[in-house]
């Protein structure tokens, strides 16, 4: 990390109930103060009873979508990961509930990259920003098959206007 990173010093939740992920989240993360949790319970505990600057939360194992709800009623950005829950319903359920990006595990590699953004916008005071998904389209586009997003049309207009990429940002994502 650059000396003058948005990452460094953050306080960041992670949940998962997989350990060797939790473990490299940590590694991924180094400068970042990083909490973790393998269950709801102590992952609500935590949520609950400390500030945090973001949440990585996985879906399955750990009532991800509970945990959401309780991130964004707190106000503190979530980033949703899961390999498991990769399904169109979970993808556009993540983002009405409040999730500011959601990223498959096989790109976990670049989570920092996903939570530089959130932290980013967050500043700037920007409440969506759609890089992340600049980012993942063609991923998503390979996995769910042509016209994944038909059955969801008017969310994905909505999506498209509310969480628009600059020319500049699309620039620098490609």
């Amino acid at each position: 990390m650059s000396g003058n990173d948005i990452l460094k010093g953050k306080n960041i939740l992670v949940v998962d109930d997989e350990r060797d992920i939790l473990e490299t989240l940590e590694e991924i993360l180094d400068g970042c103060e990083v909490d973790t949790a393998v269950d709801f319970e102590s992952a609500r505990d935590l949520l609950k009873n400390n500030n945090y600057d973001a949440v990585i939360l996985d879906i399955m194992g750990v009532r991800g979508f509970d945990l959401l709800d309780i991130a964004v009623a707190r106000k503190t950005p979530a980033l949703m990961l899961t390999a498991h829950g990769m399904t169109v319903d979970n993808l556009v359920g993540s983002i009405k509930l409040g999730a500011k990006s959601y990223i498959p595990k096989d790109k976990i590699s670049e989570i920092d990259i996903y939570l530089r953004e959130v932290l980013l916008a967050k500043e700037k005071g920007k409440e969506k920003s759609g890089n992340w998904f600049a980012r993942l389209e063609t991923f998503f586009d390979r996995r769910f098959g042509h016209g994944w997003k038909n059955n969801d049309k008017k969310f994905w207009e909505e999506f498209d206007k509310t969480f628009e990429v600059s020319k500049d940002e699309l620039e620098k994502i490609m």
